[in-house]
């Protein structure tokens, strides 16, 4: 098990510094948006660089290039995302009308380029690790697109907090389709998979014939899979989580859902 602390150590601290520093960025004045977008772009061309650099590179040096370099990748994402740049044909708040599956699609087209730039993003990588002996970037970047998917699906069915003083001032229409619910359908199965994939990455890790480039790569693996897992429950449970970004958000109140329990509405996201 000592083998896994480091590397674990290191996905958590990526995990939390990363998350802040997007939220710091993202909460920024509107006019220094497009410069730090542009710094960002930079620092995505370097991710892919150091992805292709990393694909051959089996070891543990290998292992956290590539890890790095996706959460590089993914961090562009949300931050294009988050400051407006890449979102959807249709960034506006929902009808108050809208229900059931008109208000998913209504939901989707918020974010639809947003969606396709994952995409892109996750093809990218393909291509720069494929048949390459290290693809921790490959495997990296698609469990934050699956678990970030299920998160976003589960916002959508209704939670318990919905977090939205994460949104920046100009999103804040995106409340209207945040809603509170205590359950839904969704959440059992992504802590389950989430669980499950993590133990399958341990026992991996723990294989005795497992190289030490492997062994670092699946502890990394599988730590921001338990990460991820937490975060999810962090949808449900009364616990203070936000407090871990306390330092990275600006003092102002938090945008309210559309149909959240105080205005009498049935929760959901």
């Amino acid at each position: 098990m000592g083998d896994l602390a480091a590397p674990a150590f290191f996905a958590v601290l990526l995990w939390w510094a990363a998350t802040g520093l997007v939220l710091v960025l993202q909460h920024r004045p509107r006019q220094h948006h497009a410069r730090l977008m542009l710094a960002a772009s930079v620092g995505l061309a370097g991710a892919f660089w150091a992805i292709r650099a990393s694909a051959g590179d089996s070891s543990e040096a290998g292992a956290y290039l590539g890890f790095s370099a996706a959460i590089a990748v993914w961090g562009w994402q949300e931050m294009s995302y988050y400051m407006g740049f890449v979102s959807g044909p249709r960034p506006a708040a929902c009808a108050p009308s809208l229900r059931g599956f008109d208000r998913f699609l209504a939901a989707l087209a918020t974010s639809l380029w947003h969606e396709f730039a994952i995409l892109a993003g996750g093809l990218a990588i393909l291509c720069l690790t494929w048949g390459q002996a290290n693809r921790i970037a490959l495997w990296t970047y698609s469990l934050l697109t699956l678990m970030n998917a299920s998160a976003r699906l589960n916002l959508f069915l209704g939670v318990r907090n919905l977090h939205a003083e994460f949104l920046p001032a100009h999103l804040g229409y995106l409340a209207c389709y945040l809603s509170r619910r205590p359950m839904n359908p969704l959440f059992p199965v992504s802590v389950t998979l989430g669980t499950a994939i993590t133990a399958l990455l341990v026992q991996g890790a723990l294989a005795p014939e497992a190289a030490a480039g492997t062994v670092t790569g699946l502890a990394l693996l599988a730590t921001l899979s338990a990460l991820a897992t937490l975060e999810h429950w962090f949808l449900m449970l009364p616990l203070p989580s936000a407090a871990l970004w306390n330092w990275s958000l600006p003092g102002r109140a938090a945008p309210v859902a559309a149909d959240a329990p105080e205005r009498g509405a049935t929760p959901h996201d």
